[in-house]
């Protein structure tokens, strides 16, 4: 198991990054594997000693001359920065010297990499990102949450069948339960868009729920919710930030008064259990499905944790053969589709 790791993608790169790393070869989950370090070798030498890994098997430092910041635009980096860390990353996956990426840099120029260079799988129009969203029945997995901004039917319907074959495999979940994100339960609600998309998945190979709206994401047992990219981000970043906003208000409220103080350390255990359910960082990153390789795509504030547990999801990916599956499936469809 090989895995490229995009150490100067992110906030807090490259110390979160190799922090993380350092927690993953703590867990001692992987076995024999390798871990392939692209970016600026001075600096990643430097926290392999502060995390006191220096040294040890498995680690490959890959020297990057450039970085694609948050605010670059994708498509140029890509054409630009040819010797940036998420380039070469990318293409330690495109060579086969790794079967996995992971990034926690620049969401577009992650995509467009692994779009530009790995080039999709077989029968495949575009990828999805497929993002992990807790609700009261686990996990609802949201695609595609931002690759595909302007996505046709077609699109749509491959997403479905991925983030099944996903859930299925990866998160054995026996016949994993899609819906499609609309503005209202009713098969003839939606846009001419949506209706299309309703078309083609009532009559696809996949367990069709069919329509729903944006609380069942919380309240509904769904393991796959297919949108357009554009919608789908707008989703994801509108949650996090309530999830965050709420979080705030509610700490202002509990240590406004003695009163109040003395509920919330009484109510402390309850408090931690709801942030650890809703905690990005227990989920790692998110796949990005349908690429020819495996690509997880990290928050951009990723902590040592998250950083840890995208190199769970990267290698519970390619233990899992996730992308001949795909292929497969896609691949059972009529040709008509």
């Amino acid at each position: 198991m090989k895995i490229a790791i995009d150490a100067m993608g992110g906030d807090f790169a490259p110390r979160a990054i190799v922090q993380g790393l350092a927690l993953a070869l703590e867990a001692g989950r992987f076995g024999v594997a390798e871990f392939h370090l692209v970016g600026d070798e001075s600096a990643i030498k430097a926290e392999l000693e502060s995390a006191q890994i220096a040294g040890k098997p498995g680690i490959i430092i890959h020297h990057a001359s450039e970085v694609v910041g948050m605010g670059d635009s994708a498509a140029a980096s890509v054409r630009r920065k040819k010797d940036s860390s998420i380039a070469r990353a990318v293409a330690l996956v495109k060579d086969g010297v790794c079967g996995a990426v992971i990034s926690a840099g620049n969401t577009g120029a992650a995509v467009a990499s692994s779009t530009v260079r790995l080039r999709c799988l077989k029968g495949v129009s575009r990828p999805g990102i497929l993002s992990p969203m807790p609700n009261d029945f686990g996990t609802c997995n949201l695609i595609d949450a931002g690759a595909n901004t302007d996505a046709k039917p077609e699109h749509l319907l491959h997403y479905a069948i991925m983030g099944s074959v996903y859930a299925k495999h990866v998160l054995n979940r026996p016949s994993p339960i899609v819906g499609l994100m609309s503005v209202g339960e009713e098969d003839s609600k939606g846009t001419d868009f949506t209706r299309e998309v309703f078309n083609l998945l009532k009559t696809a190979p996949i367990n069709f729920k069919g329509n729903v709206e944006g609380h069942d994401l919380f309240k509904t047992e769904l393991d796959v919710v297919v949108c357009d990219g554009f919608t789908g981000n707008v989703v994801l970043k509108s949650c996090e930030a309530t999830a965050k906003a709420m979080f705030k208000w509610l700490k202002e409220e509990l240590y406004r008064t003695p009163r109040t103080k003395m509920g919330a350390l009484l109510a402390k255990p309850a408090f931690k259990a709801v942030h650890e359910k809703g905690n990005y960082e227990s989920y790692g990153g998110s796949p990005l499905l349908g690429v020819n390789g495996v690509c997880i795509i990290g928050h951009g504030s990723s902590s040592p944790l998250a950083i840890k547990n995208a190199l769970r999801v990267a290698a519970e990916a390619l233990a899992h053969d996730l992308n001949p599956r795909i292929e497969e499936a896609i691949a059972a469809l009529p040709s008509s589709t």
